[in-house]
């Protein structure tokens, strides 16, 4: 029997910063290579040396476009890197603008520090010239006798699973699980036939709310909040959270359950991933293709605006009365949507609306835990809007559908890696596929390597 190696570099012990490395054939394959995101858009240890020689890695193979999962991929092209990239069509299109983006708002950091760039948009370039895709379930060659197969993870758009096989075995790496059902997306696909398995665990010891709830509890504080003039704040992601609220949005005024208001889409990154979303419909589920092939442009509604430019954005503030803004980060550690949370911190009618995992040490996680004074932009701000969370939006599984989505491959598996999530959601994970499966897991520790037999 043949041997691989897979070391944890990145995704373990916190969310953020995917970075994992499977050795085989006597290729070096990079799974993710993602930003730590802490209180700062940019943790400090992204300015770390890799621990491994970028330019030994033969081939880094993508799961999504998220920053926590691309976002280090410059630097590692900057460091040496000249393999290539691999991921589904979506992925390298997001991919692009994401890391577009990225470049920005860590140049606009390090200047704030007085420090050099992560890494500059021309490593941004040199990345995207190595970057090659593949569609979901069309296996390709990583190595002699070794093949890597995209399977849909539900989590946004191009998100996939590495099923990677060799001599009839087979290990999977997850990325991020959707939530599905997903308003606009596949449901994941099952881990059937899979050995071993490399996983996340974001919501690893807690649920969501049902997923009936979700819509009409989101119309429930636009029209709260609206009823008295107030505006309603969401930092979401600009790529996923925005397209999935859009369409909810639409389908809640457009179906008469909720009164038009204004709402405004205040992030450039998110107007250009919604352009690409329009464009990648096949990739939806039935029923929002269903909806696209009877003519309703579901990203469109009345009263909506996308505001690109730094002029519109600061002009959101003109617009008296009822409102609804929108915009990145997700964890209101940068953006625009930090500006706005701001200027309306005073207002007792408006409202934060938390709708995506918080990273620890974000003034997100903060809002999130009931502190009601935070930094933003170095500046202390108290808080006196409402706070509301809502986690039936969230683009992860939670802690049941993860147990779910294991058991679709307990025939087979022979141990789980439990990674992608803070400390005690990964135990409890593994705890729990352990004492209801009965299957080997294991929760890795930063730079530990393991060898597994194939």
């Amino acid at each position: 029997m043949n041997s691989a190696e897979i070391g944890f570099f990145g995704g373990v012990d916190a969310v953020t910063g995917s970075n994992f490395l499977f050795s085989a054939r006597g290729k070096k394959i990079l799974i993710d290579c993602g930003l730590y995101q802490g209180e700062k858009f940019a943790d400090d240890r992204n300015r770390e040396a890799f621990p491994f020689e970028p330019s030994s890695i033969d081939v880094l193979v993508v799961t999504h476009a998220h920053a926590d999962h691309v976002g280090r991929i410059p630097k590692l092209v900057k460091d040496g890197f000249r393999g290539v990239i691999y991921s589904t069509p979506p992925t390298e299109a997001l991919g692009r603008l994401m890391l577009l983006d990225t470049v920005h708002i860590l140049d606009h950091e390090a200047t704030r520090e007085g420090r050099s760039p992560i890494y500059e948009e021309s490593d941004v370039f040199r990345a995207m010239e190595l970057w090659k895709t593949h569609e979901y379930y069309e296996p390709f060659q990583l190595a002699d006798g070794l093949t890597c197969e995209f399977r849909d993870a539900g989590h946004m758009l191009g998100s996939a699973m590495m099923f990677l096989s060799m001599n009839g075995t087979t290990m999977v790496f997850t990325g991020d699980l959707g939530n599905s059902p997903s308003p606009l997306l596949r449901d994941t696909d099952p881990v059937t036939g899979a050995s071993y398995l490399l996983m996340e665990s974001v919501y690893g010891d807690r649920n969501h709310e049902e997923r009936g709830e979700r819509k009409e509890k989101l119309r429930e504080i636009v029209a709260r909040t609206t009823a008295h003039d107030g505006t309603l704040i969401i930092p979401v992601f600009s790529i996923e959270r925005t397209q999935e609220f859009l369409f909810e949005l639409n389908d809640l005024v457009e179906g008469g359950s909720l009164k038009p208001v204004p709402v405004f889409v205040d992030s450039p990154l998110g107007i250009k991933a919604t352009e690409v979303y329009a464009k990648s419909t096949k990739y939806f589920n039935d029923a929002a293709k269903g909806r696209i092939k009877n003519g309703d442009n579901v990203f469109r509604f009345p009263r909506l605006t996308f505001t690109d430019s730094k002029e519109e954005s600061m002009g959101i503030w003109d617009h008296k009365g009822p409102k609804v803004i929108m915009g990145g980060s997700g964890m209101l550690n940068g953006g625009r949507i930090v500006h706005h949370v701001k200027h309306y911190a005073d207002d007792p009618h408006s409202t934060v609306l938390l709708v995506g995992y918080q990273a620890a040490g974000t003034p997100g996680r903060r809002l999130l835990e009931g502190a009601r004074e935070i930094r933003l932009y170095g500046e202390s701000t108290r808080i006196r809007s409402k706070v509301e969370v809502l986690n039936g939006y969230s683009g992860h599984k939670d802690m049941d559908h993860l147990l779910d989505f294991v058991e679709t491959g307990a025939d087979t598996l022979k141990k789980i890696f439990v990674a992608i999530g803070e400390p005690k959601a990964a135990m409890f994970l593994s705890q729990r596929i352990r004492d209801y499966l009965g299957l080997e897991a294991a929760v890795p520790t930063p730079g530990e390597k393991v060898t597994l037999g194939f």
